[in-house]
Formats: structure tokens, sequence, C-alpha cells
């Protein structure tokens, strides 16, 4: 694994080929201003993932400051991002975004490279043009447990009207509930070690069949 500064200031780490098709996960956020951390959900989906398909390059995003009130540092961030992947050699890039992260993916969707992006639990926003998603297909999963009572985390509902707008605006795709899925993968320890929730196993599956649908139709 490889970790690298980007232009922005915030920082990638690599894992497998650069080169060839690679899936690029950014991050989500918070309503508090905080500096990025690597999140516990996206590095444990990357790991399964590479053991998964080895073939293929992993990137996860950490933000320079990880909250949604900051959205236009996190989308500089990842666009920084996927143009880190594509400068490296990337030949496809398949965006998975987690949480606010999957805002971000909807606005860098429209490069060249990307036909393909997957939503964990999105927030979509009915502000954010989906223009930009035009022509790219869309896929979502959704905790149907998503949020628990008193913790953060983005509904169903509201991601599904998000995957509607994003139908209208000219992509296809297909929005997944995950039974009993909460709005977390993994949680990390303070000591840093990671903790998979209950559904995680079928998160990684879910992702793991998409990706597959993915690789098979543009081989």
């Amino acid at each position: 694994m490889t970790t690298a500064d980007l232009a922005t200031g915030a920082q990638i780490r690599m894992r497998g080929p650069a080169a060839g098709r690679v899936i690029l996960t950014i991050n989500g956020g918070t309503s508090r201003d905080v500096p990025g951390t690597w999140s516990a959900s996206t590095e444990y989906l990357a790991r399964a993932l590479a053991q998964r398909f080895p073939d293929l390059g992993i990137g996860e995003t950490k933000y320079r400051i990880r909250s949604w009130r900051r959205f236009g540092m996190c989308l500089d961030d990842g666009k920084a991002a996927l143009d880190h992947v594509v400068a490296a050699g990337a030949t496809e890039v398949v965006l998975i975004g987690f949480s606010l992260g999957g805002a971000v993916t909807t606005q860098i969707a429209d490069h060249p490279l990307v036909r393909t992006v997957i939503g964990l639990a999105p927030w979509l926003p009915k502000e954010l043009p989906m223009d930009r998603m035009a022509d790219r297909t869309f896929h979502v999963l959704h905790g149907s447990r998503d949020p628990l009572p008193g913790t953060p985390g983005v509904s169903p509902d509201s991601s599904r009207a998000g995957f509607s707008r994003i139908m209208a605006a000219g992509a296809t795709g297909t929005y997944t509930l995950v039974p009993f899925g909460i709005h977390a993968i993994a949680l990390r320890t303070p000591w840093g070690g990671l903790v998979p929730m209950p559904r995680a196993g079928v998160w990684t599956s879910e992702v793991a069949r998409l990706l597959t649908d993915t690789v098979a139709a543009h081989p």
C-alpha cells in the first residue's frame, strides 16, 4: 500500500496496480469541521475488495476537512484524487462514494474515464445538480436501518429520492436495500483497529457483485 499527497493537500492511498481499471473510494463526513481521517468503512471495504480483485487498483481518499459544511473543499479533494489515479495510469475508474462521498462522486462522474458510480448510503441533497451523471451507471446500496435513533446517517428515503433524480438525468442503475444494515460498514477502535458492523459482509458481497458485473460488461 502506498500513500501520496494530492494537489489540494488531501491524501490518497492505493492498493494493487496503479494502471488499468481502478476503484476510487470517496469518504463520508460530518456536520462539524474536523480534520480528515481514513474512513473505517471504506478501509474495511478496500481491504476486502483487494483480496477479491487483486488485478484492480483500489484507492482511498482522505479529505483535508471531512465536513459537509465544507463540501466545496471535499469536492476539490475528490477531483484531485481522480486526477491522481488517472495520471498514474488508470484507464477506467469506478467511483464508490460513502455517505458524503456519494454527493462528491456525482459531481466528478462526468470524467471520460468514469462509467460506473456506486453509492453506499449516499448523501444526495436536492440542491445538487445531477446532470453530470447522464449516461453513467449508478448503483445505490443502503442499509434499511439507517439511521439508528440518535445517531447520524442518511435515510433510505433520502437516497432513493436522489437516485430518482439521477435516473431522470439520464443515468441507468439499481437501488438495493441491505436488510438490517446501519449507516456504517465498520468503526475504528481508539487504537486504530477496525470493527465490522453486523452486516459488513453483506455490504462487501453486494459491492463485489456490482464490480463483477461491471468488469463483465466492460472487459
